[in-house]
């Protein structure tokens, strides 16, 4: 496997694999992460790896996507560890760049999708949309990869990469694989480390509230106004846990809707502690 720190290696490997050919059975594909690897960037891998012939992943925190008084210092970073993870699904490259080698001194282009990255994380997180649409275009543009691969729990996200790749008429299809959870319910995510023991068990309150919501559909409940106040119930039975949006809305638009059709999604995000998490279904 092979680790390239600059644009312009990662660039170099994916033109050779094309120019020998080496790719014409399944294309590049890339797995952006921002590191501290877990089983469900493992399982992004693995689809990666099963789908195309060369698979990259990239590892990097990108630091626009953060406000001021966010987790960039803090956030987990274990690069060691998260080679060894990714070797071992199959990866063939890391591509890890420096924040200057992503933004050059100086540096002022931006991307940002209007309207999607305003809404549910958008609107908690003003900028965090504009940071996730920039670093992922550098990343699309410097390998050029056929697929890229990304996970559910990040919904929102995946509805405004998804607009953007159609905006901009990029060539990379948006792969998007299920929600990789624990045996209690709880999604995966690299910031469950910050979770004391007891915020632990607090956390399970919005895999209840996703599974509540998800029966309740099934069942053939579709009004919005009464899936919402379902899981606003179940968060009422764990108080230390402070809601920062409950939403159902169109997937492709992220704009609320009052009737849950097939392919709604229903969305959580909270505090337990000081730590932020989401979660999410895609109803029907």
């Amino acid at each position: 496997m092979e680790i390239f720190r600059t644009v312009s290696e990662l660039r170099r490997w994916s033109r050779a694999l094309r120019a020998a050919r080496h790719i014409e059975a399944g294309g590049i594909g890339l797995v952006p992460t921002m590191g501290a690897l877990h089983a469900g960037h493992a399982s992004l891998i693995r689809a990666a790896r099963a789908r195309c012939a060369q698979v990259a992943v990239s590892i990097f925190v990108n630091p626009t996507q953060f406000a001021p008084n966010e987790d960039y210092d803090r956030y987990p970073r274990s690069f060691e560890a998260d080679c060894a993870l990714a070797q071992a699904e199959g990866a063939d490259a890391i591509f890890a760049p420096s924040v200057e080698e992503m933004y050059p001194p100086g540096a002022a282009a931006f991307v940002e999708v209007a309207g999607l990255s305003d809404r549910l994380d958008g609107a908690s997180r003003p900028g965090h949309f504009r940071g996730v649409a920039t670093i992922v275009t550098k990343l699309l543009i410097a390998a050029e990869p056929d697929l890229a691969f990304f996970g559910q729990k990040d919904a929102a996200q995946v509805a405004v990469l998804r607009r953007m790749v159609t905006d901009l008429r990029l060539g990379t299809e948006i792969v998007v694989f299920p929600i990789v959870r624990e045996q209690d319910g709880l999604a995966l995510s690299s910031r469950n480390a910050y979770l004391s023991a007891t915020e632990r068990i607090q956390a399970l309150t919005l895999s209840r509230a996703v599974r509540w919501v998800e029966a309740m559909a099934a069942q053939g409940e579709r009004r919005a106004g009464v899936l919402l106040e379902a899981a606003r119930q179940i968060f009422a039975s764990e108080p230390a846990v402070r809601i920062d949006f409950i939403a159902l809305v169109d997937w492709a638009t992220l704009e609320p809707t009052e009737v849950a059709a097939p392919g709604t999604l229903f969305a959580v995000a909270a505090w337990v502690g000081s730590t932020r998490l989401i979660d999410n279904a895609i109803l029907g």
